[in-house]
């Protein structure tokens, strides 16, 4: 199952491409290289940015593949919600030059130029003339990179699987554009906030959660994906947390048993859970959760993309959990 952003989605909630090569970028062999998966090595609560003072001029992306810089790229296109996050967040706006239509967060991104999101249309992404596109994994299917890779278009994959992986990204996002400073600074203080909520949660009871991605089928998320673990740091248990894929198909059989205390539904940031969610739930009145009433509903935004909003969803996730555990502390 692929990350799922904001509010692409197999339900209601549920939730690549470039330019002809540029001057100075280039898929290469290179001896300087920074390779992410070294970085997710790093402890996720403590230690320093890594490497944060060199300037490769190699970077290798989620699919192994190698981009040469000779310099700081300066127009990008985006094409996901949460790397279009992650350029605002670091101070890469005005390099943007394209992103999907979903990006719409922080609100000017909505201005810039569209290229489409699942299907990106490659002529308006060409006529924009970018040299570097930021795109994940999970929406850039093989036969699309393999044109790219023919046209010698530069494409950086980015795949966020755990918290670990969404910090990495930012920095090395960072590095690729210049913006190292900004970036480690802003992964700093994203590790901070998570060890202080981690803190407040770590030593109280953790509610037995299922996390309701999409209802019918079910599936919610397992303990390999980062929203996992940002149960697990909110305090929660989760009643996937056994299962065998990021985010597993489960029957009523399997809920039963597991018998949640909370059920958690991920929704537009102006959106309730809708009365035919309810209804479908309302149906298994032997769940502790639907006897106590405690469906709750969080900005799918927030804590589904792999962006720097993820410890604001994480701090929201936790006041679910734990009320009582940030009643001195302002909503965020």
């Amino acid at each position: 199952m692929a990350e799922r952003e904001g509010s692409v989605a197999i339900s209601y909630w549920l939730f690549a491409i470039s330019y002809l090569l540029m001057t100075g970028l280039a898929l290469a062999d290179g001896t300087e290289e920074i390779s992410m998966k070294k970085q997710r090595q790093q402890g996720i609560l403590t230690g320093m940015p890594f490497m944060a003072n060199l300037a490769p001029r190699t970077f290798v992306d989620d699919l192994d593949r190698k981009i040469y810089l000779a310099k700081p790229p300066t127009r990008l296109v985006s094409l996901a919600p949460s790397i279009t996050e992650v350029l605002y967040a670091i101070g890469s706006s005005e390099q943007i030059v394209g992103v999907t239509e979903y990006c719409d967060y922080p609100p000017e991104a909505r201005l810039k130029p569209k290229v489409g999101y699942i299907h990106p249309n490659l002529e308006s992404i060409v006529a924009l003339r970018p040299d570097l596109i930021l795109a994940p994994r999970e929406f850039l299917r093989a036969e699309i990179l393999g044109k790219l890779e023919q046209l010698k278009l530069a494409t950086f994959i980015l795949e966020a699987k755990t918290i670990e992986d969404v910090l990495s990204h930012i920095q090395t996002i960072g590095r690729m554009l210049g913006h190292s400073a900004s970036a480690d600074a802003l992964v700093a203080e994203m590790r901070q906030r998570i060890t202080e909520i981690k803190a407040r949660t770590a030593a109280l009871p953790r509610p037995r959660l299922l996390y309701v991605l999409n209802s019918e089928p079910l599936i919610t998320v397992g303990p390999d994906s980062f929203i996992g673990q940002l149960i697990e740091l909110a305090g929660g248990a989760n009643v996937a947390a056994r299962a065998k894929t990021p985010y597993p198909r489960l029957n009523m059989e399997e809920v039963l048993k597991a018998d949640p205390e909370l059920l958690i539904f991920p929704v537009g940031a102006a959106e309730g859970i809708p009365d035919s969610e309810q209804r479908v739930w309302k149906r298994w009145a032997t769940l502790t959760a639907v006897k106590q009433g405690q469906f709750h509903h969080i900005s799918s935004d927030l804590l589904n993309r792999p962006g720097p909003r993820i410890v604001q969803g994480l701090e929201t996730l936790a006041r679910i959990i734990h009320p009582n555990a940030f009643e001195d502390v302002h909503t965020p």
